[in-house]
């Protein structure tokens, strides 16, 4: 298993490598967004990000803009998040990252109100980030999100993507698919989509909100969770999304899931 983290995109993010590569984790996860991680920033410091990430002996991933707006129903707000999440992957391309994270369109606004227009437009943005990650040999992951989304929450909702696009593959947020789910949500997308979870981010909430805790602090049954993947035989990346002011959590909720995939009381 490798374990990665996140930076916060509102700190520099060649201040956050320091920092967060003397947790001593195998990946950073890259999040690309504004202020401080937009994909212009990213370009003009890259060799300097490659430097810090090697001497910390860190792989990295990257998450994809989260805060845009690809489902719109203005063409030109639409166009231009679509657009920023190309500029992002191929500069994600140059980084040569092990994978890279997308979420689905999120239905907001009036979209609500006419789901089949939106769901179209998400649909027809969705079919050209997995075109574009193709031609650049990009692994992409594409992340189930909480209810309020409206876009592509329960394990049902993938079923067509997955058989449509053979190559993508999906990220499983622990933490997103607890909200208003609880366990049975997390062991149906494990169940369901065993071997086509590609990446996984995990946190700990109370199912109402996504809370990002420490592993443990929360109502998750990680053990549960654990069990479940190791019987699929999951071995790859795991990202902790534990936000606190206090980075020591992400360590401890690394330890305690690293010794949880250990222990022989979860067998393959």
């Amino acid at each position: 298993m490798r374990y990665g983290l996140m930076n916060s995109p509102l700190h520099p993010l060649l201040q956050e490598i320091e920092v967060l590569g003397a947790l001593g984790f195998d990946y950073l996860e890259i999040t690309m967004d504004a202020p401080f991680a937009h994909h212009t920033v990213i370009r003009e410091q890259k060799d300097a990000i490659l430097t810090a990430l090697n001497r910390h002996g860190m792989a990295l991933t990257c998450h994809l803009p989260t805060f845009v707006s690809t489902a719109d129903l203005t063409d030109s707000l639409r166009e231009a998040s679509i657009q920023e999440t190309l500029a992002s992957m191929r500069c994600a391309a140059d980084l040569q990252p092990l994978k890279v994270v997308v979420h689905p369109s999120i239905i907001r606004g009036l979209g609500a109100m006419l789901r089949d227009l939106a769901d179209r437009h998400a649909r027809t943005t969705l079919a050209r980030l997995v075109k574009e990650a193709e031609r650049l040999n990009l692994t992409m992951c594409l992340e189930n999100l909480m209810p309020n989304s409206q876009s592509l929450v329960r394990p049902e909702d993938f079923d067509d993507i997955l058989h449509t696009y053979s190559n993508l593959q999906m990220t499983l947020d622990i933490g997103h698919a607890h909200i208003n789910g609880r366990m049975q949500r997390i062991l149906g997308f494990i169940d369901r989509f065993g071997d086509r979870i590609g990446h996984i981010h995990a946190s700990d909430n109370f199912g109402r909100n996504d809370d990002h805790l420490p592993i443990g602090a929360g109502a998750i049954d990680f053990p549960a969770v654990v069990k479940a993947l190791r019987n699929v035989g999951y071995d790859d990346t795991i990202t902790l999304e534990v936000f606190s002011k206090d980075r020591d959590y992400l360590r401890i909720s690394r330890e305690k899931l690293a010794g949880m995939f250990a222990s022989p009381a979860f067998p393959r």
